[in-house]
């Protein structure tokens, strides 16, 4: 239930009607009296508040305790109006005065406010039935249009399913009406090695707005439409671009879901360039998500590191948001497990300097993947990457991470990764670089 927003006395409901109470029954909103029954059921307020989900509602239905809809209202003898159960909450609490106003309460009584659970229920009882019959309109609406879609084409064609992609994300109805009638089937079977973008951008835009079984997904596995739905995220919008990177998110998710459909240099090269986009910043993080998850598949791996993905990422850390950050460290720490991105991480000359720089910085998530890439590195190169690690910096940020409330396992990689460049040092110069000789002083 969201926190509801006091309406405006000088603003609408939605139909350019005013919203609190006195100029509703003035102007004969509420004058009809409350709708009982609709389509054989009976409207229960409880349930039609929860349905409704509004965050808008007069404020004169807000209980001033619970700042929710008042189901069952009752007055004090102060004048004040409050949901039962909140206000006896407010008594056992100890409490024997008015919450608003904080007089002390000369009479305990409380009296049920007929009048206003009259009006709660009949303003809910409009905006309930208004809201049932959009959604049947909704459902005819789909119907008609899958109907049209088995056989208009061309231009035709994508007006309908402009019109359904439309229908499908605004009335959860009409969701549920294209699956059951077998619009998934018809609306995938429009993805092909000939899909233009302007079809194939409002197919997917359709799927990822409905419940797909797993039928429907095994269907949509088929290489020629997944490559179909990969040269759409070529092309597409942002919005277009983010749909494409969701769907095959979903496709992703099936059990039987093949390595090699998403093994594909024009997908990942699709990825990468949607994260370094500076005019949508909108789609990193999506496309960051699916790339980690990509990542996570040992046969894609060498190939996300041959399209260069480990500079580019360094190279955006430093300007990413703190989620994306984490993305991509863990994306960094799973490809440094492949011989190639060990190699790729070490002859980044920003790796080691980016990594210390993160320890201790944003998650401990983040420290723990930029600890991990930093002995990875150090490991393949002990001498030589160790002593520019502690050049950076290192030293003094492994004795940081062992003296917080770090995970142990993190403290214990941090104190072998300490052990590891000491080896170079004399323990002089060594503590010198930890920037500890004051305190030892």
């Amino acid at each position: 239930m969201p926190m509801f927003q006091p309406c405006r006395k000088d603003g609408g409901d939605g139909d350019g009607r005013i919203l609190d109470v006195e100029s509703a029954v003035k102007d004969g909103v509420l004058g009809g009296g409350a709708v009982a029954v609709y389509g054989g059921e009976k409207l229960d307020l409880k349930k039609m508040i929860e349905e409704l989900n509004l965050c808008e509602v007069p404020s004169v239905f807000i209980c001033p305790i619970s700042l929710e809809p008042m189901q069952d209202p009752v007055t004090l003898c102060t004048g004040q109006t409050y949901e039962r159960p909140d206000i006896l909450k407010w008594f056992s609490m100890g409490h024997y005065t008015c919450p608003t106003t904080m007089q002390e309460l000369w009479d305990d009584t409380l009296t049920p406010n007929t009048t206003l659970h009259h009006l709660t229920h009949t303003w809910f009882s409009h905006k309930y039935v208004q809201m049932k019959k959009r959604s049947e309109d909704a459902e005819g609406r789909a119907s008609e249009l899958l109907a049209n879609l088995k056989r208009v084409k061309g231009q035709a064609r994508v007006q309908t399913l402009k019109e359904l992609q439309r229908v499908v994300s605004n009335h959860s109805t009409a969701r549920k009406t294209v699956v059951d009638e077998g619009g998934v089937a018809l609306v995938s079977s429009l993805l092909g090695p000939f899909t233009s973008y302007t079809i194939g951008s409002e197919v997917v835009a359709i799927l990822v707005n409905l419940s797909l079984t797993s039928e429907a997904k095994m269907s949509l596995m088929q290489p020629a439409k997944v490559s179909s739905v990969v040269d759409v995220l070529n092309e597409g919008s942002i919005e277009t671009k983010i749909n494409c990177v969701r769907l095959i998110e979903i496709l992703m998710e099936e059990n039987d879901f093949r390595p090699e459909l998403v093994s594909s240099h024009s997908l990942l090269v699709a990825l990468m360039r949607l994260v370094r986009s500076k005019r949508h910043p909108g789609g990193h993080l999506p496309a960051l998500a699916l790339l980690k998850s990509i990542s996570t598949l040992k046969e894609a791996r060498s190939l996300i590191v041959s399209i260069g993905a480990i500079p580019h990422l360094l190279e955006l850390i430093p300007v990413l948001n703190p989620e994306c950050v984490e993305l991509a460290l863990s994306m960094l720490d799973i490809l440094s497990s492949v011989p190639q991105g060990k190699q790729a991480l070490k002859d980044c000359s920003n790796t080691i300097p980016t990594m210390v720089k993160l320890l201790m910085r944003i998650t401990e998530c983040c420290t723990d993947y930029a600890l991990s890439i930093l002995c990875s590195v150090c490991n393949l190169s002990a001498q030589e990457c160790s002593l520019r690690a502690v050049d950076a910096g290192l030293a003094a940020k492994l004795l940081l991470v062992i003296q917080s409330g770090c995970s142990p396992a993190l403290k214990q990689r941090a104190a072998e990764l300490l052990k590891l460049c000491s080896l170079n040092y004399s323990d002089t110069i060594f503590i010198s670089k930890c920037r500890l000789t004051r305190t030892i002083q």
